[in-house]
């Protein structure tokens, strides 16, 4: 009797671990959502595309974590765009 080749199928998560972008963040903002690669030990990150600022936290020296926005920056981007908008009459 011959025997059947058996197809070897990845689980789930090993499919997942191929897209893995290890060293970088996404930018939390709704409406951008870029990759952010911060340099290493690193303690703060702007994202390029939006201007939004967030706090780092290093779990190892490969794997950066967002702790949260800089506040003081975030609310100088909101506050320039709510100006704009109100000269544009759109607000």
């Amino acid at each position: 009797m011959k025997k059947k080749k058996v197809k070897e199928t990845l689980s789930s998560s090993q499919e997942l671990s191929k897209s893995r972008t290890f060293g970088k963040v996404r930018c939390h903002n709704p409406s951008c959502m870029d990759r952010i690669e911060p340099p290493p030990g690193a303690d703060r990150v702007k994202c390029p595309r939006c201007g939004m600022e967030y706090r780092l936290v290093w779990v190892n020296p490969q794997l950066p974590r967002i702790r949260g926005p800089v506040w003081e920056v975030n609310r100088r981007i909101a506050e320039e765009r709510i100006k704009q908008l109100q000269s544009e009459g759109k607000l």
